[in-house]
């Protein structure tokens, strides 16, 4: 019963990592070196992440500044940042890329924080399947005599008792990005 319970409480975990890791990569009016984590450059004929070839830094809130440790991939860097999805426009002066990020307007912010709310109900339900993978787990262990009525009334709870903390993150989480995304 034990094994289910924390299988069920690692699974959750993970999933409040996802989130955590796919607000990172959401655009919101300020600059973050987040951003450009699911960004790969071609690199010797090999996909190579964005930050295993240059630094990121981020000197001002809205300016990243981008180093590649060889001048050769300038150009292969703007072309992925070009190509991604995040809509950015990088300066090149030959030696490093900028990358200014304009103030998000009403209507995109608007459709940020909608997107974000998205995310979080998918991260919810996701929770909800493994509390309802570990609740079936668990019927099965009384069906089978491995654990008492008592033990599965205990597992139950203690299921429930995670789900509701797992979703009370994913809520402050929520909250916490699209207020980020609201502020101008």
């Amino acid at each position: 019963m034990q094994t289910v319970l924390d299988n069920c409480e690692s699974k959750m975990r993970k999933s409040i990592a996802a989130l955590g890791n796919e607000y990172n990569a959401l655009r919101t009016g300020r600059a973050t070196a987040a951003l450009f984590d699911k960004i790969k450059v071609e690199y010797y004929g090999q996909e190579t992440p964005l930050s295993q070839v240059a630094s990121i830094s981020v000197p001002e809130a809205r300016l990243v500044v981008i180093q590649p440790w060889d001048k050769t991939l300038l150009s292969p860097i703007e072309k992925a940042i070009l190509k991604s999805e995040l809509s950015l426009n990088p300066n090149n002066d030959g030696k490093l890329l900028r990358i200014n990020f304009p103030p998000l307007t009403e209507q995109r912010r608007k459709d940020l924080a909608k997107n974000a709310k998205n995310i979080a109900e998918q991260s919810r339900v996701a929770i909800r399947n493994i509390r309802r993978e570990a609740m079936d787990e668990i019927k099965k262990l009384q069906k089978s005599g491995d654990i008492s009525e008592d033990q599965q009334k205990e597992a139950e709870t203690k299921t429930q008792k995670m789900t509701d903390s797992f979703i009370a993150q994913i809520n402050t989480l929520a909250s916490e990005k699209e207020k980020e995304i609201m502020e101008i």
